[in-house]
């Protein structure tokens, strides 16, 4: 067994905090955010690249301001708008400027309806004369203002509409839209929740034309959820949901040239069974771009649509033997050159393209991955992005010319690095984290990464942990059937290497995912702490199928999900076991959503090596899951049985022998609460003790009032009572 050590930043953090370093975290302290991070809010770097916008709220008052802020001196130099001296609008919670950054769109009584999406209302400030209306009456979703400011597109009962507010015109652009059958302009469920995107349309530069994709998802299956409230009888949830192998929605894409007042379909091709998972106008506001890709995910063409021809042309094509991943990195150039990013020699790298679709170049390269695009400086001809070319669990910003010459590290510090450029890439918001560092926000110069002047910081927060027991993460690689797997433990404080520990073990492990990063504490964090303060050593183990170390690595697992990752826990857990240290007799294992896919697993499959588990929120079996995640990775039922029953928990319940805590939420419209009821019958069916819980009318998150705190101190007491 080797465990290597990575790094230990930590002698000088560990030194200033063991003054007074006796409290203990609670689960109250936790979930009640007396660690939580300070930082920024809808911060809106302004075109003049000399000042920043944020939204910030008046305690005094209550009131919603967008105050400007300059980069250099860091003073505020005025408030541009504030809900103070807006009549009927008390306060607002986002913003979005217009091209030209006349117009700003407030949003407001916002209402969450799954995880990307929400309606609210929506008012139109304009900054010249200070004047102000609603969009609607009615709580809308997804508006947005055109490229010249004076119209807006937004979607109300599935139907998409348009409104010049400078001559009062308002246009329904579709009339079909109904629920459950014809979604315009918005994505349905499953595109929603893996394309991470709702808003299906997008305006031309010229603001003449507003291309849109129409959903028809009357084939697709329903799936229902009782909610169950406080009245006297429950009520139902039917939405549509495209389990694995079942039908999708029939997407179909329109362009509606408002000066002719026509709204037409455009013909991609002889594509059957397809996905577009991205449309988006070029520079030329007559050539839309659209990403049309097959159902297994692995052949990905980008189409440009002639918007007066209505003539479709693939302009570069990628195949991948697994799947090809989509991002919004897709950034087109004046002279309609294009940015793309690339797995395709075996790392995510930029490239540019011609807008013929002719590679001009490759600009990054290196066995290392491109994480960030932040965008292109015309002025200088730089890419600036964020890469883990400093290790894997690390973040940098880097600049590069467009030729692929003049890389630069920006960011010194080690850690998780990310940015916020001006306008302009003169210079440079960061937001700086590791293990010991709360976030710090700096300004930085964009030329070379220097520090400018400090904006924020969390001294507070550290003042604050000084009086706690405070446990690092130790940051370590381990060898694992062939691979060096990336680790981090927690141990308690007075470590006795002549002792022994119980070890408890997170991990989430699923494709492209990573749970071992040299970045500050989440809340769970504090919980691992608490853990390790009661006696316990905690670990996290990113095995293989987990992202940022190669296309090799990450796509190791496809068409096989949950074998090689469960593999790499229960090895990993009998390493570890091994050690002096540990007490191999109680190894524990927890995890939530894939992460509870996987600990289930890892109980059933590795009955010998784990006391216990925790499943939260678990998928139980892939056929129960969504078309394009599931599919990504294993193909179709129908084309692969095996992949998704050689490995779902519910077919090997009876290899059960330690002590299980099964948790879901009732409303979670996400891994289905089927999901958990499949696998309690097939416990009880085989005769086997276990506890479970079931949250009323949470959803995936499992969160809201106290649940969360109710949660973590089941999951405490589970942990302490059986390990």
């Amino acid at each position: 067994m080797k465990i290597t050590k990575l790094f230990f930043g930590i002698t000088l953090f560990v030194s200033s905090i063991t003054i007074a370093q006796n409290k203990s975290f609670t689960l109250n302290e936790i979930w009640g955010g007396a660690f939580s991070t300070e930082g920024f809010q809808s911060l809106h770097s302004l075109k003049n690249g000399t000042q920043y916008s944020v939204l910030e709220r008046d305690k005094a008052s209550g009131a919603s301001n967008i105050n400007i802020y300059d980069y250099k001196t860091g003073e505020k130099t005025k408030t541009l708008v504030s809900s103070s001296s807006i009549d009927g609008l008390a306060s607002f919670q986002g913003y979005t400027f217009s091209k030209d950054e006349n117009r700003i769109l407030l949003s407001s009584e916002l209402e969450q309806i799954y995880r990307r999406s929400s309606r609210g209302i929506f008012h139109i400030y304009d900054v010249p004369t200070q004047g102000i209306f609603k969009v609607s009456d009615k709580k809308i979703q997804s508006p947005l203002l055109s490229p010249d400011g004076n119209k807006i597109a937004y979607v109300l009962d599935n139907n998409l509409f348009m409104l010049n507010f400078v001559t009062g015109q308002e246009v329904q652009l579709t009339d079909d839209g109904k629920k459950n059958e014809i979604i315009n302009g918005i994505t349905d469920w499953v595109y929603e929740e893996e394309f991470s995107f709702v808003r299906a349309f997008d305006w031309s530069a010229d603001s003449n034309k507003i291309a849109f994709l129409r959903f028809d998802e009357r084939d697709v299956p329903e799936f229902s959820m009782d909610v169950y409230g406080k009245e006297l009888y429950q009520k139902q949830d039917v939405f549509k949901y495209p389990k694995a192998g079942e039908k999708n929605a029939k997407v179909s894409l329109f362009v509606a040239d408002l000066s002719a007042m026509t709204s037409d379909e455009i013909k991609l091709g002889d594509y059957k069974d397809f996905y577009i998972p991205r449309i988006k106008w070029t520079a030329n506001p007559d050539v839309l771009s659209v990403q049309v890709m097959n159902r297994h995910q692995n052949n990905l063409d980008l189409v440009f649509v002639d918007a007066k021809t209505k003539a479709p042309k693939i302009v570069l094509n990628e195949k991948d033997e697994a799947y090809v991943d989509i991002t919004d990195n897709l950034t087109f150039l004046e002279d309609n050159s294009f940015i793309w990013t690339s797995e395709k020699d075996g790392y995510n790298h930029i490239y540019h393209y011609a807008a013929t679709g002719k590679l001009i170049n490759q600009v990054t390269t290196g066995n290392w991955e491109v994480t960030q695009y932040y965008g292109y400086d015309i002025k200088n001809k730089k890419i600036f992005y964020q890469s883990v070319e400093n290790g894997s669990v690390n973040r940098d910003v880097y600049a590069i010319g467009l030729d692929g010459k003049g890389k630069k590290r920006l960011s010194k510090k080690e850690g998780t690095n990310d940015a916020e450029f001006s306008a302009d890439f003169s210079s440079y918001i960061s937001y700086f984290s590791n293990a010991t560092t709360p976030y710090e926000f700096t300004l930085n110069n964009g030329a070379n990464g220097e520090v400018v002047r400090e904006i924020k910081n969390n001294k507070a927060l550290l003042d604050n942990l000084k009086g706690y027991d405070v446990r690092p993460k130790e940051f370590s690689t381990i060898q694992v059937n062939g691979e060096t797997l990336n680790m981090w433990t927690i141990k308690p404080k007075d470590f006795d290497p002549k002792k022994k520990y119980p070890l408890f073990m997170y991990q989430y492990s699923g494709p492209g995912s990573q749970s071992v990063a040299n970045t500050w504490h989440r809340a769970n964090d504090y919980w691992y702490m608490m853990l390790a303060q009661q006696g316990y050593i905690v670990v996290c183990v990113d095995g293989r199928g987990t992202g940022l170390k190669g296309a090799k690595f990450k796509k190791a697992t496809q068409n096989d999900l949950g074998n090689l990752e469960v593999q790499d826990q229960i090895a990993a857990a009998k390493q570890l076991g091994a050690l002096p240290y540990i007490d191999a007799s109680r190894i524990g294992i927890w995890g939530w959503s894939y992460g509870g896919f996987m600990s289930s697993n890892c109980l059933f499959k590795g009955p010998d090596t784990f006391k216990m588990a925790i499943a939260v929120a678990p998928v139980t079996s892939w056929r129960f899951y969504d078309t394009i995640y599931t599919e990504r990775y294993l193909m179709t039922p129908q084309e692969n049985a095996k992949g998704y029953d050689d490995n779902s928990p519910i077919n090997f319940v009876k290899g059960l022998k330690g002590k299980f805590l099964l948790v879901h939420g009732s409303a979670d419209d996400n891994v289905h609460v089927q999901n958990t009821m499949q696998l309690v019958e097939a416990l009880v069916q085989a005769n086997k003790d276990f506890d479970w819980a079931i949250y009323p009318d949470k959803n995936h998150g499992i969160y809201g009032g106290n649940t969360r705190l109710h949660l973590y101190n089941k999951m405490t007491n589970f942990i302490k009572e059986n390990l």
